[in-house]
């Protein structure tokens, strides 16, 4: 029987929102691999990951932290579409390598755990398909709760309107998805408020939320040109209380 590499999705950062079938995975593993940032104090997302583990993990949870390489986030190698393609392709093969390297010296069944849901704008998926061809190991995939998901949930709203669609995008790409005419738009993977901020609010109305279901959580909404200053102030409180922030919103033309 081939050794299993089990990607576990944890939500968005509350415990009760792990599901079922991601807890018993997580007691059906050896260990777990935590990859864990160079962060002046530490990575408080690498021990927020601990704490969870904790939680939901009967005895001591076996940990191996692994260096997370740095990925080139520089305006030169990421100012085109074709360069920030290239950083991320490069990343991706640093940490496939180094995990590669760990489990290759670690006998037994690995776990990954994975903020939100492993298929919604994450990478690992990815970077473990590297992983496993390598080790002739199989891939299993526990999906989780959404960040999008727990949004509406604290906002009690629902994603789209009847019958319209939604478009799913990042950041750095809101921009486009406005001057396309997109009028129903979720955001994620948001290292600033940058490009929210450059856009014309009048006639758009915006739900927020940073840190969901964790103790630094934070929730805005309203027109978009009422709250933006409330929003940046929130978001610098969340990443003061917590050490990290990850903010979504929910973007609708009015």
């Amino acid at each position: 029987m081939k050794r299993r590499i089990v990607l576990i999705g944890i939500g968005p950062g509350d415990p009760e929102q792990v599901t079922l079938q991601a807890v018993r995975a997580m007691n059906e593993v050896d260990f777990f691999v935590i990859p864990e940032k160079h962060r002046p104090g530490g990575d408080p997302l690498a021990a927020t990951r601990a704490a969870l583990l904790a939680h939901h993990v009967q005895g001591e949870p076996q940990v191996v932290v692994v260096d997370d390489p740095e990925r080139d986030r520089t305006p030169e190698g990421t100012a085109d579409s074709a360069g920030y393609r290239h950083a991320v392709t490069e990343w991706h093969r640093a940490r496939a390598a180094r995990y590669t390297s760990v489990l290759a010296q670690r006998p037994g069944d690995a776990g990954f755990l994975v903020w939100g849901d492993p298929a919604l704008y994450d990478s690992t998926i990815r970077v473990l398909e590297r992983v496993v061809t390598d080790l002739d190991a199989e891939l299993h995939i526990v999906p989780g709760v959404s960040s999008l998901h727990a949004l509406a949930a604290r906002h009690r709203v629902v994603l789209h309107g009847i019958g319209e669609p939604l478009h799913i995008t990042t950041g750095r790409r809101l921009p486009e998805a406005v001057a396309q005419g997109h009028a129903n738009i979720a955001v994620l993977l948001n290292r600033s408020l940058t490009e929210l901020a450059a856009i014309d609010p009048a006639g758009w109305r915006i739900w927020w939320g940073a840190n969901l279901g964790t103790p630094s959580e934070h929730l805005v909404h309203g027109p978009l040109r009422d709250v933006l200053q409330q929003i940046q102030s929130a978001r610098s409180k969340a990443s003061q209380d917590a050490g990290w922030v990850m903010d979504v919103y929910l973007l609708q033309r009015e």
